[in-house]
């Protein structure tokens, strides 16, 4: 899609709300690109979930209520900086904090 759209559109993020990738650029024509931006929520998790109630669902195969998990945060992400005369993506930087 980045491709696809590239010198059309100031960015194309993708998310699969998984794991950040490092493939971002800045297509030729201006467009940033990344893959995956990433996930926000708990570190100790799967995919937001409590780990648990994930690996119970996937041994067992039966429904299971999944409850947000607890502990520390992560915020995963990506700043574009764009030309505004332009519309052209100047940058794009990853961004992935953990709390404290």
């Amino acid at each position: 899609m980045g491709w696809f759209l590239a010198g059309r559109v100031a960015a194309v993020l993708g998310s699969h709300t998984h794991v950040q990738t490092a493939d971002e650029r800045v297509l030729p024509g201006g467009t940033a690109f990344i893959s995956d931006a990433g996930m926000c929520g708990p570190l100790d998790s799967v995919i937001g979930v409590d780990k648990e109630a994930a690996i119970r669902r996937f041994i067992t195969q039966m429904p299971a209520k999944f409850d947000v998990a607890r502990g520390p945060a992560m915020v995963q992400g990506v700043v574009v900086d764009i030309d505004p005369e332009s519309g052209r993506a100047l940058s794009i930087r990853r961004i992935r904090e953990l709390e404290q």
